[in-house]
């Protein structure tokens, strides 16, 4: 069929090739213990109803950013951040690069790069214990304020 367009398996992007940083002041490291990591943007919508029409309208009035980051659990990074807060009252805002790059079609695809600003953890486990477990792992929800691409996938 004459034009007919499709995406081709190659053309995907692994999900285990990637890299994420965490940059607090000037201290910048790789989150090596990262499992997943999921960031996305909601737009917060006021109604909106005028005379004459009888359905309510919807006007988009900002955006809230939210995540969640999924580690195994190997590092007291994270407990630390909290800890501190529960103890002083001092909050941590740091900035996490997601880095998309996948080998196999880095010459067709490229790589995409996302900077999330102003990250603030909601929560993350400070101890954990669990007999069933394989691996330890914890999830933490986050909310961003200001994010960036600076770098994007090739059309």
């Amino acid at each position: 069929m004459a034009g007919w367009q499709y995406m081709l398996a190659n053309d995907s992007i692994s999900g285990k090739e990637g890299t994420l940083y965490a940059t607090i002041g000037s201290q910048r490291r790789a989150v090596a213990e990262c499992k997943s990591i999921n960031a996305k943007i909601t737009k917060n919508k006021t109604d909106f109803k005028s005379l004459g029409q009888r359905g309510t309208q919807h006007k988009a009035m900002g955006w809230t950013g939210t995540g969640t980051l999924v580690i195994h659990y190997a590092t007291s990074f994270w407990a630390d951040m909290m800890i501190k807060y529960a103890t002083t009252g001092e909050d941590v805002y740091f900035t996490l690069e997601v880095v998309n790059e996948d080998p196999s079609n880095k010459a067709k695809i490229g790589s995409q790069k996302i900077i999330l600003m102003d990250v603030n953890l909601d929560e993350a486990e400070i101890a954990k214990l669990d007999v069933d477990a394989d691996f330890l792992d914890q999830s933490m929800n986050f909310t961003f304020s200001n994010v960036s691409i600076p770098e994007k996938f090739r059309q």
